[in-house]
């Protein structure tokens, strides 16, 4: 072995070393050889193949680790709005992390922030970021004050921002990836810090990982690869890089929710929760705080916070994102205060098709590649621009051969009348089943708001009875759409081991 590759290979393993130890986020490395072949790992003079070893996970901020597992997801009371839209099934959620709370008014204000800095001659992509706070307006309440106030009053840093669409929620987990990444990176001191990033300049994990973001590479990893000595990118090989956050699935959501971590013991449930506390009452039972509500909602006609002097809630509208008592996965405000965005699509009939195991609808499946099969190359914002597979893309697959799910077994041509005549519809991700309006002569008199573009919400809110903060409920809004009582919060793979025990995770604090 020449010097050169004895020192690029101890350089190697005390970055790996280091990277073992947690200071690249949890990652570990080794020198450990092919169970399969006999070859060494992590040896130049073996063609340089390195493994990263003794990796340990590392949550993101502001993530709780939420053990998974098989639970009857749906209604648990009875269905007083007669939807029958909930049927419970038993599913299996795998682990994943969630926000302790729901996002800020303060966390969005820090999103708008650096999207005036960084896309200062994007207006449009300014306006997009900005919450509609004109969602407070009631034509017959005087709530004109929360117009100006509730978003960028410091006395309400801390409650849960409101007036975002579905599309909005997703955009901050795409910026919250790429700012945890590159705080990763500038922290491991891989890339310089750069507050005068502009545009395409902006950093992108995907453009980073894919080769198309050198400008501020402060330093490479060493590499073990004989024709290139001079080094490397952090790889997501690594387990430096986190995975994507993302707005929950809906099962996700409700298995969270229900915190029934709580009430199990040697693979047995104990007792199945109404909401996410044990009991069917909304006050706490602990003589402490004996009576006080566990949520924020409302109690009774024209009651939105109790009396002075002993108010039952302490909230009128929206309270602290920190309100109340956490469940047993250490989450707040799972109940009340704000709904919730979650990831799926609507469909009444949902849980009678999706899968057992990880189940969702909204699947439209995409590629970062053009159609000459070339890397797509960063756009302006300096994101990489993604696209959907073609039909030819998937045709040997068995799996799926097209990329649009979102209407699968409920609205796709293969599930789809045509009410007229009764003949099958043959338009590609025909529209008719659930087509509003009769401009184009399809189901002539006939009415909904299902489409493709409604999304689930879930929790309840300080607007809301207490039906609503059973996990079980669900209702459903236009992606594009906003109100005064609907907010989120993110979640994340957890990748690898499902055990909290493990992976050395705390459920709840504990």
């Amino acid at each position: 072995m020449s010097l050169k590759y004895r020192i690029l290979l101890l350089a190697s393993a005390g970055i790996l070393g280091l990277n073992s130890c947690g200071l690249f986020g949890g990652g570990g490395g080794g020198t450990g050889a092919s169970e399969k072949t006999g070859w060494e790992y992590n040896s130049p003079d073996n063609g340089g193949f390195e493994v990263v070893e003794n990796w340990r996970p590392e949550a993101g901020p502001g993530l709780v680790f939420i053990e998974g597992g098989t639970f009857t997801m749906g209604r648990v009371e009875q269905d007083v709005m007669y939807d029958w839209n909930a049927k419970p099934r038993r599913v299996t959620v795998t682990s994943f992390y969630m926000d302790e709370t729901e996002i800020s008014n303060v966390d969005w204000r820090e999103y708008v922030h650096w999207i005036k800095r960084v896309y200062s001659t994007y207006p449009q992509v300014i306006k997009n970021a900005l919450p509609d706070t004109l969602v407070w307006r009631s034509p017959l309440g005087y709530n004109e004050p929360f117009v100006t106030d509730y978003f960028r009053h410091p006395a309400y840093n801390d409650y849960p921002v409101v007036g975002v669409n579905w599309l909005q929620a997703n955009d901050y987990c795409i910026w919250r990836t790429d700012r945890v990444n590159e705080r990763l990176l500038v922290d491991k001191g891989i890339i310089e810090f750069d507050l005068a990033q502009k545009g395409a300049d902006a950093f992108s994990t995907e453009a980073y990982l894919s080769g198309q973001y050198d400008a501020r590479v402060k330093k490479l990893l060493p590499s073990l690869d004989p024709e290139k000595p001079e080094g490397r990118h952090v790889r997501f090989e690594d387990g430096i890089l986190l995975p994507k956050y993302r707005l929950p699935t809906e099962a996700e959501w409700e298995f969270a929710a229900s915190g029934l971590v709580g009430n199990t013991y040697d693979e047995r449930m104990v007792e199945r929760r109404i909401y996410p506390w044990n009991g069917h009452n909304v006050r706490n039972p602990e003589s402490k705080v004996r009576g006080q509500m566990m949520a924020n909602f409302v109690r009774g006609r024209g009651d939105y916070m109790g009396l002075a002097g002993n108010l039952n809630d302490e909230n009128t509208f929206p309270g602290p994102v920190k309100s109340y008592w956490p469940n047993d996965y250490g989450l707040y405000c799972m109940a009340g205060n704000v709904n919730e965005w979650v990831l799926d699509v609507y469909r009444p009939l949902s849980f009678e098709d999706v899968d057992e195991i990880r189940p969702f609808r909204g699947n439209v499946f995409k590629t970062p590649y053009d159609l000459d099969g070339n890397y797509s190359k960063k756009d302006s914002l300096g994101r990489i621009p993604y696209r959907e597979i073609t039909e030819e893309e998937a045709a040997n697959r068995q799996n799926y051969n097209k990329a649009y799910y979102i209407n699968y077994k409920d609205g796709d041509v293969a599930s789809t009348l045509d009410f007229r005549d009764g003949q099958t519809v043959k338009e590609k991700n025909s529209d008719r089943m659930y087509y509003q309006g009769d401009t184009q002569q399809k189901n002539v008199g006939m009415t909904t708001l299902i489409n493709d573009h409604v999304r689930v919400y879930k929790g309840g809110s300080w607007k809301d009875r207490a039906y609503w903060l059973s996990p079980g409920t669900r209702r459903f809004l236009d992606e594009a759409s906003s109100t005064n009582d609907i907010g989120f919060r993110c979640a994340m793979e957890a990748v690898g081991a499902q055990s909290a025990k493990k992976r050395g995770e705390r459920i709840g604090g504990k």
